[in-house]
């Protein structure tokens, strides 16, 4: 990576760390910092354009509702930022489009590159493991849900509305969710990063449901 992308990628994680360093749901500045060691690992296996994926990562919860409520607003700001790092138009785009596309909400959507296939895998393997476990009840704390309701059962068939607004259970949430993603994981190196993190996920609910019940 020349000399120029490098100082972009640095202005970058300036950026967004100064964007998400009081973010209190699981998507803060440590989060884009695992999710972007996560996609240089599996972009180093890969035929990509490592600075777009990098770039990507960095930036790919920043318009994003659950940090802004301004998302019109958000998205017009970062294009304005991105421009005035003298980015081609054609690299803004490509940004762009993995950003919009790789959002767990936008369920089996087309991704536009390999590049978007490497960031989405690298999200998703954060929200999977022992970090995964975290941030599902931290997210779940920062919205006011349950940690867990026996008789309420895992919805199916969610709409993005439905999924991001709906009151929901931390628990219902591995299954609406976490133990799904290990098995649409684009790449290989995200599969096999995904199977030790999803087998821990199993582990710590079998532990969770004993407790629970009084049998641990």
């Amino acid at each position: 990576m020349n000399d120029r992308r490098q100082n972009i990628i640095q202005e970058t994680e300036q950026f967004v760390q100064t964007k998400l360093e009081t973010e209190g749901s699981g998507h803060d500045w440590w989060h884009i910092y695992r999710v972007v060691n996560n996609a240089k690992q599996i972009a180093d296996t890969e035929a990509v354009d490592q600075w777009i994926v990098e770039m990507a990562a960095l930036l790919h919860d920043v318009i994003d509702d659950k940090v802004t409520h301004d998302v019109e607003s958000s998205r017009v700001e970062l294009l304005t930022w991105l421009k005035d790092q003298h980015i081609s138009y054609q690299q803004i785009d490509d940004i762009f489009a993995i950003i919009d596309t790789i959002s767990f909400k936008h369920g089996y959507k087309t991704l536009p590159s390999r590049e978007a296939e490497v960031v989405q895998d690298a999200d998703r393997l954060d929200a999977i493991g022992a970090i995964g476990i975290a941030r599902s009840f931290t997210y779940a704390g920062s919205k006011g849900h349950l940690i867990h309701q026996p008789d309420a059962s895992p919805r199916a068939n969610m709409t993005a509305d439905e999924y991001r607004n709906e009151t929901n259970t931390a628990i219902n949430h591995f299954y609406e969710k976490l133990l799904t993603l290990k098995e649409k994981m684009n790449t290989a190196e995200g599969y096999r990063m995904a199977e030790k993190r999803h087998q821990f996920m199993e582990t710590y609910l079998e532990q969770f449901y004993a407790e629970w019940d009084g049998k641990a």
